[in-house]
């Protein structure tokens, strides 16, 4: 290490032994998962009828009734540059758009350009042109795109996607953050009528989340009579991880400084750990629709809150219960409990365990911190999503596994990634708290062998990137799980930029 790399760790807040302790994982690599089963319907998954739905929402209702806080948690640090990769490969290189395929992303995205909501930003600042007419939109596709990426128009190419609008009202054009603190409003109001939401972003970008807030937030507040609690925080430096070379060398950029990479949104699980809510809704920032279709996802959230707070009461009556006097039917209705209402069965050891063992045992597998997780039916190809997996301890636990977290080459592996019959659409309800009321440090229950080593490259250069364990994967692995089936209507992410002419994004008819 030289001094200027010590000088740069100092900075960051990362310790010597940490940067060791990364290269040593590029050498090494990370303990293989144990992977069982895809979770599946009654097997993992649990799957609500009307009435079920009915009664947790009455239920959620009454217990947020009772003073239980509250809050959303919205990853929302991406900038939206991978949203607009396909208009700025076109710029790059721009064609006559007759020339290109009647099915080409960007003649798909200059013919229907009017029923994008910031069409009529984009017409504001071309007002030479008549962009109403199709032809005069193909012959200035260039400056379009550019109008809607550059500094000197909208800005998009640098603006986050929480800030890009995404949906069209009669008298408003609203972005992916507003449709969150408007979703928020829905379900996520306290007693006190505050809905608090947080958003994780990036320095870069926090002036313009800030404007937006000062400038919709109080229409918001009048509109659903509610009080808006937005804040923000950035992802801590001492998270990012160090890049190597192929050859597992700490790679340096030209200049001879050693090059760190953010760690991913597992990262993220520090800033989740300094919210204050017992009740925490997780959720990806362009995961929303416009008003008009919202309503299924207040119901599925509330059902889900319901279904959460319900395990919650649950697991914190017994641990008391077994903290105060243990029988053996305390200890059979528990283990009924976990196997009916958890799906998990205990490890084999458990029965010949005497009853403080199994007491024990017990507590420190109830009193954790606990997730109700959403999970949409596939209906394409399989991807990341709810499996059970086998404990050190030999303990079943349900986690989300990323597609990349299987090993391809292994037939059994590769064969359970195939037989998944849900995937995870990014939406959860957590519990941080414990049954005296004390936040859990959520560090504490993350499993750091759930990481991985990726491909990259940086300026043309090939290195080698550690991703920490996601932030709904690893980072919470070792939390109480029930996954619960939600329907394809609540999942409606915009990856690219033409996702926005999809039904699910346009306005009422």
């Amino acid at each position: 290490m030289k001094d200027k790399d010590i000088k740069l760790l100092r900075e960051k807040g990362i310790s010597s032994d940490a940067v060791d302790a990364q290269i040593s994982r590029f050498k090494n690599g990370f303990e293989p998962l144990e992977i069982l089963r895809p979770a599946t319907i009654n097997d993992g998954v649990l799957q609500l009828n009307s009435e079920d739905r009915e009664r947790l929402t009455r239920y959620f209702t009454s217990e947020v009734g009772k003073n239980v806080t509250l809050s959303k948690f919205v990853p929302a640090s991406g900038a939206a540059t991978r949203m607009f990769k396909d208009l700025y490969q076109y710029i790059e290189n721009p064609v006559p758009i007759k020339s290109l395929s009647p099915a080409h992303p960007i003649v798909k995205f200059i013919e229907l350009l009017p029923r994008f909501a910031f069409f009529p930003l984009v017409y504001d600042q071309l007002k030479t042109y008549n962009l109403n007419n199709v032809h005069v939109r193909k012959a200035r596709a260039v400056e379009i795109i550019s109008t809607l990426l550059d500094e000197s128009g909208l800005n998009y190419g640098f603006l986050p996607k929480g800030l890009v609008h995404f949906h069209l009202y009669e008298n408003a054009i609203r972005t992916a953050m507003e449709e969150h603190l408007i979703e928020g409003s829905n379900f996520a109001a306290g007693e006190d009528g505050l809905v608090k939401v947080h958003f994780t972003i990036s320095p870069e970008h926090e002036e313009f989340f800030k404007a937006k807030l000062y400038q919709e937030g109080p229409i918001i507040e009048n509109e659903f009579e509610i009080g808006l609690d937005a804040s923000f925080s950035f992802q801590k430096p001492h998270t990012d991880t160090l890049a190597v070379t192929p050859d597992n060398e700490p790679f340096r950029d030209e200049e001879g400084q050693l090059l760190f990479r953010p760690g991913g949104h597992g990262a993220l699980i520090e800033n989740l750990n300094e919210q204050s809510a017992e009740i925490v809704f997780i959720k990806n920032i362009d995961n929303v629709v416009p008003q008009h279709l919202l309503q299924p996802t207040i119901e599925y959230k509330k059902a889900l809150g319901g279904i959460l707070l319900e395990l919650r009461n649950h697991v914190f009556d017994y641990v008391k219960q077994l903290n105060k006097k243990v029988t053996d039917d305390l200890i059979h209705e528990i283990s009924h409990f976990i196997k009916s209402k958890l799906f998990a069965a205990l490890p084999a050891s458990f029965p010949q365990m005497n009853q403080k063992e199994q007491a024990d045992y017990l507590i420190s597998y109830l009193n954790r911190p606990i997730r109700v997780c959403g999970m949409v039916r596939n209906e394409g190809e399989p991807g990341g999503g709810p499996f059970w997996i086998k404990e050190k301890s030999g303990q079943e636990s349900l986690q989300i596994l990323e597609s990349s977290q299987f090993n391809m080459a292994d037939a059994h592996q590769a064969a359970q990634l195939k037989a998944a019959t849900h995937f995870n659409p990014v939406d959860l309800v957590c519990s941080t708290h414990n049954f005296q009321g004390e936040k859990f440090d959520l560090t504490q229950y993350t499993d750091p062998e759930t990481g991985f080593v990726s491909e990259k490259s940086f300026n043309g250069k090939p290195l080698k990137a550690l991703e920490l364990p996601g932030l709904w994967n690893g980072a919470m692995a070792n939390w109480l799980t029930l996954f619960v089936e939600v329907p394809i209507e609540t999942f409606n992410p915009v990856k690219t930029v033409n996702d926005l002419l999809r039904p699910q994004h346009q306005p009422v008819k």
